[in-house]
């Protein structure tokens, strides 16, 4: 197989895999824990980076602060998040997790540890070290080539990848 044509299978998998995982994080998708999607991401990332403002959060999401207001209002709706004056600022806000949003939080990591276990098990056992180790190098990889052409723009998506172990277990 030729270096293009390996390219080509790489490209039509990583579509693949965009597209299935675009759809089940649209903002209006529910998934198994009883929100969107897009409220279990601000809770993980609140549970990982701590409080914080809304800019940063949407950033650290990326996403639009307005989308990022709409899935707020859901989750303090259900008492999971809260606003407290920023300290260093009186006039700014700062979100964090409540103790239900911290344990909803929580059994969302759960389950999607779960869900990953659950995918792994589906590759060969003889695998599924090379299968990680492959996803680590395209990741990295990925990232480079992006750095290549739009510079630093999406640094902030890649600091800290959902489930990673840089962020909190």
């Amino acid at each position: 197989m030729t270096e293009r044509e390996q390219a080509q299978r790489i490209q039509k998998s990583l579509r693949t895999l965009v597209r299935r995982i675009g759809l089940s994080e649209r903002s209006d998708v529910e998934c198994c824990c009883g929100m969107t999607v897009a409220q279990a991401a601000a809770l993980e990332a609140l549970r990982c980076c701590g409080p914080c403002r809304p800019s940063e959060l949407s950033g650290r999401l990326g996403i639009a602060p307005s989308t990022l207001t709409r899935n707020l209002k859901r989750l303090e709706e259900r008492g999971w998040v809260a606003k407290t004056v920023d300290p260093e600022d009186g006039r700014a806000t700062r979100l964090q997790l409540t103790e239900p949003g911290r344990a909803a939080a929580s059994e969302v990591a759960r389950q999607e540890a779960d869900f990953a276990l659950d995918v792994l098990r589906r590759v060969p056992e003889a695998r599924r070290a090379d299968v990680a180790e492959t996803l680590e190098v395209l990741l990295e990889a990925i990232c480079e080539a992006t750095r290549a052409c739009c510079g630093d723009a999406f640094d902030h998506l890649m600091e800290e990848p959902r489930g990673s172990a840089q962020c909190c277990s």
